[in-house]
């Protein structure tokens, strides 16, 4: 068990699952991609460590860049999200794969379908380590998915808990 301010979490996925769920996604968007160059876009602060080890296995030619959005306080949803750094290169007719550490509600991609398709994408896919699909509320499809979660609040592999937890190799959820 590990505490975070005030709140305690236990173990819930093992770094071995989460290496094993970042291959297995690699392969599905390499296979989807194999005769382009797609541009990876990890959202921050969140994704930095998918991204990394997403990039490390992905064996075809890609570029990668990044947008920062905020969407959570504390352990929930504001339900309002926010772009804090924009896309800052011309991607009218690439085709654009969103890497996410975790989708929920769904706020932020849609969001980013708002952001990329004025961008005149290509083609705009979503990969995610984590997915909720109980907390899902969008009809944007989520292309790639590492592993769907109950819609228990995580911690760990870069996803945090005002700001604590980031860095852990491995996920824990909220004690009950």
């Amino acid at each position: 068990m590990i505490q975070l301010h005030d709140k305690q979490f236990v173990p819930f996925l093992s770094a071995q699952e989460i290496a094993h769920a970042i291959t297995k996604m690699t392969a599905q968007v390499e296979a989807d991609f194999k005769d382009e160059v797609p541009v990876f876009i990890g959202v921050l602060n969140g994704s930095f460590m998918v991204a990394s080890d997403f990039m490390k296995s992905y064996k075809g030619a890609c570029e990668l860049s990044f947008v920062k959005m905020a969407s959570y306080e504390g352990t929930s949803s504001t339900n309002d999200v926010k772009e804090l750094i924009g896309i800052n290169q011309d991607l009218s007719g690439r085709s654009v794969v969103i890497i996410e550490d975790i989708v929920d509600t769904g706020n932020t991609i849609e969001e980013l379908h708002r952001i990329f398709n004025k961008q005149n994408v290509k083609q705009l896919k979503v990969a995610t380590l984590f997915f909720k699909p109980e907390a899902y509320k969008k009809d944007f499809p989520i292309d790639y998915v590492g592993i769907r979660i109950p819609n228990k609040f995580i911690v760990g592999f870069g996803l945090d808990y005002d700001g604590l937890g980031r860095n852990l190799p491995e996920v824990y959820k909220l004690k009950e």
